[in-house]
């Protein structure tokens, strides 16, 4: 797996960066693993601030406020040519709220490095066409979710 990670947000020290940096790749290399993605899948990481990620979800979602994930998918299932092949491995881009982390992070209280984790690990599967506006899909997310996060010892406490 080809991951690029652009740290935006500058409230993270760079030396704990590194380590950061790995848990990550962890779980999107997890969670591409357990859903049956390709060992030779790329992804685009942006850690940004809220004004960002308000930005960008005004911009593609017309939703006038920040959140804590975004996941922009380059390839789409197409019913009508399901063995196509694609050309590269590229799954998309997937851009996370550092503040909103570290907020949902004392929220729910654990630790921020899970809710970071757990926020790529969120849109990596939306990458690879998982959603959860049905219950049933959301529920099917969440098991998922929950199994790297279990990889990675980083449950729910």
């Amino acid at each position: 797996m080809i991951l690029d990670i652009a740290w935006e947000e500058e409230s993270i020290l760079m030396e704990r960066r590194d380590l950061l940096d790995a848990m990550l790749k962890q779980g999107i290399e997890g969670g591409i693993r357990l859903s049956g993605g390709s060992d030779e899948a790329e992804v685009s990481l942006m850690l940004v601030d809220d004004q960002r990620i308000h930005a960008l979800n005004l911009e593609y979602r017309g939703v006038d406020r920040p959140t804590d994930v975004l996941s922009f998918a380059l390839q789409e299932e197409m019913e009508e040519e399901p063995d196509s092949e694609f050309e590269d491995e590229m799954l998309g881009d997937i851009v996370i709220s550092v503040p909103r982390a570290r907020a949902q992070a004392e929220e729910y209280g654990h630790s921020f490095e899970r809710e970071l984790v757990y926020l790529a690990v969120h849109g990596t599967l939306h990458l690879l066409g998982y959603d959860h506006e049905e219950e049933t899909d959301k529920e099917e997310m969440r098991l998922k979710e929950e199994e790297v996060m279990a990889l990675l010892n980083l449950e729910r406490a």
